[in-house]
C-alpha cells in the first residue's frame, strides 16, 4: 500500500478540511493509498471540532496528525510553523517512509520541495491558489514595506521551483491554468497541468434527500415563513468577501422586493454582518445569521430563491474556485455573484445558473435586480445537472486518482 503524506497549513477543523480534503483522501483512500494529514490547527478551532474530524476518518486509511496554528507576531510565527512542519513531516517519514508528499501551495510546498530533495519523496503540487499573489491582493503583505517585498519574492521564486521539480501538478481553473502555461520564465513548458475544481459531496449537498425533520427545526427557529422570498449567503465575511459590496446589493433587493429577506449562513463574525447591513439601511428585521454544522447547510441553503457571492476580482483570484459555489449549484439554486473570478462566470453561464455582474457598479446591481424583477427563471434540474458536471467529488477523486497512479505506478 503506497504511503501520503498530505500536508496542509489550513487545519483540518477549519471548514477547509471537512469539505475540501478529507472526502478526497478518504476517496482515494479506497484505491489502495494510505495517508497521514499535516495540518496546523487553530486553538479554538481543534477544540471545538477535533471530534468531528477524527469521526470523519474512523475506520478509514486516513491518521491525522495536527500541530497548533500560529498567528502573531506576523512572519515570526509562520516561520515557527514551518519549522514544526518541517520536523514533524521528518519525523514521521522516518516511521513511515512515505512515497510521496502530496501539498496546497505556500509554506507546505517547502516542506515538501525539501522532501522531495533530502529523501527522493514524490512531490504532488496542488496549487490550489497563487498563494503569494492572494496575499499581497488580500492585504496581507504590503509592498511597500521591504520585508513583505522580499517575502513576495522568496515565494514567486519558490512557486516556479515547485512547477519546474514536482512529479504532478494540479490546479482549480482552467484561468490558473492558462495563466500558468503562459510564464516563460519556468523551464519545460509546456506543463502538465490537470484541472480539478474545488469539489462538492453531491449526495449531502442534494434537495430531493433534505431531512425535513431538521428543516422544520430550523424555519421555527429562525422565523422564516413558507414562500418568503430568502437570498442567501453562504460562508465566511471579509476579506476576499465583498460585504459591504453585497449589503449595498441586498438594499436594493429589498427596495424591489419588500418582502426579501436575507439569511446569512456564516461561522461567526455576525455583529459584523448586522453592522454592515445597517449601514446599507437593510431593516434588522429583514437579516437571519445562524452559524450551522457542516449537515445543516443543505437544509439552510433549500430556503433559498438565489445565493449571492460577491469575490474581489483581483489577479489571484482567477485561480480559485469557490466551495460555496459548488455546494449551491447542487442544491438546484441560482447564485448572484461577479465576473473575474476562477471560472465561475463560464460556468453559470454555460449552465444557465444565475446572474453574472460585470462589475459591482450600481448600474450592474440595478441591472442584476431588474433581471429578477422582469422574471428571469431559472431550472433546479439543471442547475443541479451543471454540478453534477463540473463539482463532482466522485469526478475529482478519479482526476486525482489517474494522477497517483501516473506518478506512483510502475
Amino acid at each position: 500500500m503506497k504511503k501520503i503524506l498530505f500536508i496542509s497549513y489550513d487545519g483540518m477543523t477549519d471548514p477547509l478540511g471537512p469539505s475540501q480534503v478529507i472526502p478526497y483522501l478518504v476517496g482515494l483512500s479506497r484505491y489502495g493509498y494510505k495517508f497521514t494529514i499535516l495540518s496546523c490547527d487553530k486553538k479554538d478551532k481543534f477544540s471545538a471540532n477535533k471530534e468531528y474530524v477524527e469521526s470523519l476518518l474512523k475506520g478509514t486509511f486516513v491518521e491525522w496528525v495536527s500541530i497548533p496554528y500560529h498567528k502573531n507576531p506576523p512572519v515570526l510565527s509562520s516561520w515557527y510553523d514551518y519549522r514544526r512542519l518541517k520536523e514533524t513531516a521528518a519525523q514521521l517519514h522516518k516511521k513511515r517512509k512515505y512515497d510521496m508528499v502530496h501539498t496546497r501551495p505556500g509554506i507546505p510546498t517547502l516542506v515538501a520541495l525539501w522532501m522531495k530533495k533530502k529523501f527522493g519523496v514524490r512531490f504532488l503540487n496542488d496549487v490550489r491558489g497563487f498563494w503569494a499573489d492572494e496575499r499581497v491582493d488580500g492585504g496581507m503583505w504590503n509592498m511597500n514595506k521591504l520585508l513583505y517585498k522580499k517575502i513576495y519574492g522568496f515565494f514567486k521564486k519558490h512557486e516556479y521551483e515547485c512547477l519546474e521539480k514536482a512529479d504532478g501538478i494540479t490546479c482549480l481553473t482552467v484561468a490558473a491554468k492558462k495563466e500558468m502555461l503562459g510564464w516563460k520564465q519556468i523551464s519545460g513548458q509546456p506543463l502538465a497541468i490537470e484541472v480539478i475544481p474545488c469539489s462538492v459531496d453531491l449526495d449531502l449537498f442534494n434537495p430531493a434527500t433534505i431531512n425535513i425533520s431538521l428543516k422544520n427545526q430550523l424555519q421555527q427557529e429562525l422565523g422564516i415563513s413558507n414562500g418568503e422570498m430568502i437570498f442567501s449567503y453562504l460562508g465566511s465575511i471579509g476579506g476576499w468577501y465583498l460585504t459591504r459590496e453585497m449589503m449595498q446589493y441586498c438594499k436594493l433587493l429589498e427596495e424591489a422586493f419588500p418582502a426579501a429577506r436575507f439569511l446569512f449562513i456564516s461561522p461567526h463574525r455576525h455583529e459584523q454582518i448586522a453592522e454592515a447591513a445597517a449601514a446599507a439601511g437593510i431593516p434588522a428585521e429583514k437579516l437571519i445569521t445562524k452559524q450551522a454544522r457542516r449537515d445543516e447547510v443543505p437544509a439552510l441553503l433549500s430556503f433559498s430563491t438565489y445565493s449571492i457571492f460577491f469575490i474581489k476580482p483581483c489577479y489571484s483570484k482567477i485561480s480559485s474556485s469557490p466551495t460555496k459555489h459548488g455546494e449551491i449549484m447542487a442544491m438546484g439554486i441560482p447564485v448572484i455573484t461577479n465576473a473575474g473570478v476562477g471560472d465561475v462566470k463560464e460556468i453559470v453561464e454555460h449552465y444557465h445558473s444565475g446572474i453574472v455582474l460585470d462589475d459591482l457598479s450600481a448600474a450592474s446591481m440595478q441591472k442584476a435586480v431588474a433581471s429578477i424583477k422582469n422574471g428571469l427563471t431559472f431550472q433546479p434540474d439543471a442547475i443541479r445537472k451543471g454540478a453534477t458536471e463540473v463539482y463532482s467529488l466522485t469526478n475529482a477523486v478519479q482526476l486525482y486518482l489517474r494522477l497517483y497512479n501516473k506518478i506512483l505506478q510502475p
